[in-house]
């Protein structure tokens, strides 16, 4: 009993090493300072509440970049999708353009990283709307934010992501590696 108590402390404790044997489960974030491991189930559904469309993904997959296949899926299903709700999630550039071309309107709140336009490289990195961070492509969320310039003086504040340096040194998509 014991030793399943120490290994449960073990795992609830640990920060990013997560034993597990599926290799396709990935740590998620609910918010900056509550991670899960596991899956995510992307939804589409009618105002009735009629799912039209699921996609699984591993934990660390962003919301927003499963929008265009949620469409598909309803699109398949006969659903004349007009008008998409989420949060700020979906109001990616890519899901942006896919409204616009297919006359789709997006009901949710734009991200300063999206609307204020100093986002740099944005198909590299995913928002993560519950924590409000960043997540890099190795799955590693941002450890911290900070708003650089003058408060209520401009429009020019920068919103500065930082991540664990020691995670980058070792990280399989630094440039040359893969």
């Amino acid at each position: 009993m014991n030793l399943l108590k120490e290994s449960v402390d073990d795992i609830e404790h640990a920060a990013q090493d997560v034993v597990s044997k599926d290799k396709d489960a990935k740590i998620g974030h609910k918010s900056q300072d509550s991670p899960f491991f596991g899956y995510k189930t992307h939804l589409a559904m009618t105002k009735e509440r009629i799912i039209t469309g699921a996609v699984v993904t591993s934990g660390k997959k962003g919301d927003g970049p499963i929008l265009p296949e949620l469409i598909e899926q309803s699109e398949q299903r006969g659903i004349d999708v007009d008008t998409v709700i989420g949060d700020a999630a979906y109001s990616g550039k890519k899901n942006l353009e896919l409204a616009k071309e297919k006359d789709i309107k997006i009901v949710a709140k734009l991200n300063p990283a999206i609307c204020q336009g100093f986002r740099k490289k944005e198909d590299e990195f995913d928002y993560n709307k519950d924590a409000d961070m960043f997540v890099c492509p190795a799955g590693h969320l941002a450890i911290r934010k900070v708003k650089q310039g003058k408060k209520n003086v401009a429009k020019n504040q920068v919103i500065t992501y930082y991540f664990d340096v020691e995670k980058c040194k070792s990280c399989p998509f630094k440039r040359g590696v893969l």
